[in-house]
């Protein structure tokens, strides 16, 4: 099976980059990281990429005149690499239209809740605020409705009583370490396909809420 090239976006300390790093090395996975994009030159994420050898690039996004002029140039650094996949890990910017039909359906994002509940930030205060039993994270084809792409897969976290945003979300980091090296091989190997109704794997629609994974 041909490598797939896979470009990551980060703008932080990158712990689901280190994930994505260590996956790669497992038998058989055709997923190869080309390259790691970042809008911030102090993030962390960009020391994991060249532990790993991996090319890292920074394009900081002060130094650009709006969001337009920022995404050309983030799509012109990214198809240098030619990837067949470019990942969203933790890259804490709104991306504009243009750039996402670019990516249509080679693009995935995950986000800290179990999608459609709490689009948006602070998500584990959300749901503790709102009494949920249940939380987790989800990975997602990117569209330009923000955190609102088809659904790839989630991982379901219960809720403990005494759990505060801060032990909720460690929990939810593990399962999103998890999921999301899963996401990026299911693609890699040809598996996993936007089509025009969803999510697709192994040639099938995928429910609503993607593959879910329970505790």
């Amino acid at each position: 099976m041909a490598d797939c090239n896979v470009v990551v976006l980060i703008s932080g300390s990158g712990s689901n980059l280190q994930a994505l790093i260590d996956s790669i090395t497992q038998d058989g996975n055709p997923a190869r990281i080309a390259a790691v994009i970042c809008n911030r030159a102090d993030a962390y994420g960009l020391v994991r990429a060249q532990n790993a050898g991996i090319p890292t690039r920074v394009l900081d996004h002060k130094q650009f005149d709006g969001r337009e002029a920022f995404d050309a140039a983030l799509i012109e650094a990214i198809d240098g690499f030619d990837p067949q996949l470019v990942v969203l890990a933790g890259f804490m910017r709104i991306l504009t239209g243009d750039f996402v039909r670019h990516y249509e359906g080679r693009l995935l994002n995950i986000h800290p809740s179990l999608l459609p509940k709490y689009k948006g930030l602070h998500t584990h205060q959300r749901a503790l605020e709102a009494g949920d039993r249940e939380h987790g994270c989800s990975v997602h084809f990117v569209t330009e409705e923000l955190d609102g792409g088809p659904l790839v897969v989630q991982a379901v976290v219960p809720v403990e009583s005494d759990d505060t945003p801060e032990s909720l979300a460690q929990r939810v980091h593990r399962q999103e370490h998890h999921i999301y090296p899963l996401a990026m091989r299911w693609f890699a190997e040809g598996r996993l396909k936007l089509g025009k109704t969803g999510a697709q794997l192994d040639g099938k629609d995928l429910p609503a809420t993607g593959h879910l994974i329970r505790p």
